[in-house]
């Protein structure tokens, strides 16, 4: 077995094993009953892949722990997010990697010569779309999330407006310090830096998701006055839908035409098939604040030990706060973004590094030619 199958193997290995490990976190958290028990029957069929892995992997000279793999950090992190923000956040994440998992067993099946490795990465992949439809049928989403990667809500607001807040003001104080001004005015342009960034992003959040919803209203009206005008086309247009998901055509004109019959629930019916639009979970209001506060939590790291020490220590503490916070968003990102948890960290820690260089390169710069 070539190294480079080896690893994919293993890669396989240890997916599966995380994948058992999270269905049992989000078991233990949710408290519907109904929902637990799917999520604890997920947990048992990601194991017996677990296993179907070590066997495959033994049989083939590479024997691994039989106890399965021990879950990696980023499998602990998103362990962390369930139980700390519950089922609900947890559920897209473990959506995403069922999603990312058909992909891959699909591409290790096309690349597979024929042999045990291919036909348990065909199986493998059917049950994970099968996982995969069932997570999406509980979140609410009509999508395959195999063919289009989604990643948004609550937390991604968090890291994405505290990623922004760090990096910008963090250029901005290693610009101030390369101009070698006094500690206070240092400290000023910080906050003032934080202030201004937060209530850009804040406002930014919520202009874009009030026009987001507007285009949906806008659209839903369209849709209604339609269906009022010419219920015979959306008519014909619903009997299409049906017959797209393989019902027969007599059964799927009935359907359309019992539909018509109740113009609100055809109205939801089109929303949902022909526009595509899903019930919105969150506010403009809401996203302005989240993605504005988190903006403000993160802009005030690299000012805030210029609150605390004196000047020579205070910019030495906030180059090492804001590295290390750098390396944490850059992880943190990792859970959305499906790479791996270090390597996400290193990349954003030479992005925040090539901004403090920058920084302070054009204020010392721009200090002399003034």
């Amino acid at each position: 077995m070539a190294d480079a199958e080896l690893h994919n193997w293993l890669h396989h290995w240890q997916d599966e094993g995380d994948a058992a490990f999270l269905y049992g976190v989000l078991a233990a958290e949710e408290r519907d009953a109904k929902k637990r028990e799917i999520y604890e029957k997920l947990a048992g069929v990601e194991a017996r892949h677990t296993q179907m892995w070590a066997k495959l992997l033994g049989d083939h000279g590479h024997p691994v722990p039989p106890g399965g793999p021990a879950p990696t950090l980023n499998a602990r992190v998103m362990a962390w997010l369930g139980r700390r923000f519950g089922p609900r956040y947890l559920l897209p994440l473990l959506l995403r990697e069922e999603g990312r998992e058909v992909k891959g067993y699909m591409d290790l099946h096309r690349a597979s010569p024929a042999g045990d490795a291919k036909a348990v990465s065909l199986t493998l992949a059917k049950e994970s779309a099968a996982h995969a439809e069932t997570l999406a049928g509980l979140a609410g989403s009509k999508s395959e999330p195999w063919h289009r990667a989604e990643s948004g809500g609550f937390l991604r607001n968090v890291v994405y407006g505290f990623n922004d807040g760090l990096t910008a003001n963090f250029g901005l104080v290693a610009g101030v310090i390369g101009a070698a001004v006094q500690p206070h005015v240092i400290m000023i342009s910080g906050v003032a830096g934080m202030i201004a960034d937060s209530l850009s992003m804040g406002s930014s959040g919520y202009l874009a998701a009030k026009s987001e919803q507007e285009v949906y209203a806008h659209e839903i009206a369209m849709e209604k006055e339609e269906i009022r005008l010419m219920p015979e086309v959306e008519e014909e247009e619903m009997a299409l839908v049906y017959e797209a998901k393989g019902m027969e055509p007599s059964r799927a004109r009935a359907m359309a035409a019992e539909l018509m019959q109740d113009p609100a629930r055809a109205l939801d019916e089109q929303v949902r098939e022909e526009l595509k639009i899903g019930e919105a979970h969150s506010t403009p209001l809401k996203e302005g604040w989240v993605t504005g506060a988190a903006t403000a939590v993160g802009a005030l790291i690299p000012v805030a030990p210029f609150l605390m020490f004196e000047t020579r220590i205070a910019m030495w503490t906030s180059f090492a706060v804001s590295m290390l916070s750098h390396f944490a968003v850059g992880a943190a990102r990792s859970v959305f973004t499906g790479r791996g948890v270090v390597r996400s960290g290193i990349d954003m820690f030479v992005v925040g590094l090539g901004v403090a260089v920058v920084g302070y390169v054009m204020g010392d710069l721009v200090a002399r030619l003034l």
